[in-house]
């Protein structure tokens, strides 16, 4: 339940008294209060949370109205004492106005915002320079994007173009800030090559669209939710949107600087992605919970607006999942290794004279012009009497997998490396 304190003129107690027992309140209270100026009616009152824009909505008609809501959820304990267990949890989800107030209030000022996004570049440049994860994982902690990708998905559901255009301000300036702070590192240093992370975080996986459409759902969820009832901490999600944000914007101004155009535009196409995303989701998650243009206090919705941006999302996400399905495999790259690793297995399943050890599939970053270079590294046992020494038998699976992979449409060039190995002979001599 949600605790209000409710000022009316003197003599207005009763009515909001009233107002609030037809809401389901518990707990009202009622005194007379004094102001510096005038006599006053000071009611206290407990409700629901899904009432709670109702109420606003009814008490709007009294003159001179000052409401204080608590944050926090509140137990209104009331008789019987026997059903206490029942009445607290009674637990509901946030209210519509809620939503919307706490999401402009985490905005914050501009100067923490832009601090918390440099020390985020800072951080993301360090573990991608030296690999070191748990760095990237701490960047993705600090880093602000999640604040204003959720405010741009609460402005779409209300549709308020206003606050929409402040949220995308607040998110290119973050990314921008993280790009530029980890390009100028790069720059100054004198960075010259690609590190293993750099190149491990910037392969694309086909099924890349599904984590920013998870993630904004989650996160509009835990803003609905009532802080009790919810089993996930904001810092979580929160990081659960920079995981994929953090990452390519580091990525892009590392790469920027050492000039690998082709990681710049996997980056853009990234947080493009989860920004398109994350809206998509989380503004149908917050529309199913009650999040309209029009509300208790809040008239500058327009429905014209949520429609047309859920249309422009939607539309985006297509062509932005048409270009990675027509770019292959630059923006495939992470699903292509393993497609490559399945097939290099059912090939060499069918060679009755070796049996797969392991086999390591990755894509080399060597700037080879109008090549994609994949590197399959395979190792294979000898079975039994196997006819041919290794070298012939690596000769033979070498040009079998490279034909193999050919033939089956993968756009790369695989240079293939094939080690036979042979277990050590254990029999022993009989006399």
């Amino acid at each position: 339940m949600r605790q209000l304190l409710v000022r009316v003129p003197r003599g207005g107690g009763k009515q909001v008294l009233e107002i609030a027992e037809a809401h389901g309140g518990a707990n009202l209270m009622q005194f007379e209060a004094n102001t510096s100026q005038n006599p006053v009616d000071a009611v206290v009152v407990h409700i629901p949370n899904e009432k709670v824009e109702d109420l606003l909505a009814q008490l709007e008609n009294i003159p001179d109205l000052h409401i204080t809501i608590n944050p926090r959820g509140v137990m209104a304990l009331r008789p019987p004492s026997s059903e206490a267990a029942e009445q607290v949890t009674q637990v509901q989800e946030r209210s519509p106005i809620e939503v919307f107030l706490g999401g402009l209030q985490s905005v914050g000022s501009w100067r923490g915002f832009l601090s918390y996004a440099i020390v985020a570049g800072i951080i993301v440049w360090i573990g991608l320079f030296t690999n070191s994860v748990f760095l990237l994982v701490a960047a993705m902690l600090i880093a602000p994007f999640a604040g204003p990708a959720m405010n741009a998905a609460i402005a779409t559901a209300r549709g308020d173009r206003i606050l929409f255009q402040r949220s995308l301000l607040r998110y290119f300036t973050a990314l921008g800030t993280t790009i530029v702070v980890a390009g100028l590192l790069s720059f100054i240093l004198r960075q010259e090559s690609i590190t293993p992370l750099m190149a491990s975080n910037s392969q694309v996986s086909a099924v890349a669209v599904f984590l920013p459409l998870a993630a904004g759902a989650a996160g509009a969820i835990t803003l609905v939710q009532s802080e009790r009832s919810s089993l996930v901490s904001g810092a979580a999600i929160g990081m659960l949107v920079a995981a994929s944000l953090s990452p390519p914007a580091g990525i892009i101004g590392m790469a920027i600087a050492i000039g690998r155009w082709e990681m710049v535009g996997n980056g853009v196409f990234l947080l493009l992605l989860q920004l398109v995303g994350i809206n998509l989701s989380a503004s149908l998650v917050f529309r199913l919970y009650g999040l309209t243009a029009k509300g208790a206090r809040y008239n500058r919705g327009q429905h014209w607006f949520f429609r047309a941006i859920l249309a422009l999302t939607g539309a985006a996400l297509v062509a932005l999942l048409g270009w990675q399905f027509s770019d292959s495999p630059n923006l495939q790259r992470s699903s292509q290794t393993q497609r490559v690793t399945q097939e290099i297995q059912e090939l060499v399943s069918q060679t009755p004279d070796v049996a797969l050890v392991e086999a390591n599939v990755r894509f080399s970053q060597a700037d080879i012009e109008g090549q994609n270079t994949l590197l399959c590294i395979v190792y294979v046992q000898r079975l039994g009497e196997a006819d041919g020494d290794s070298q012939v038998i690596r000769d033979r699976l070498t040009r079998q997998i490279q034909s193999y992979l050919l033939e089956r449409g993968f756009n790369v060039t695989p240079l293939v490396n094939v080690t036979v190995l042979e277990p050590p002979n254990l029999r022993r001599n009989v006399n």
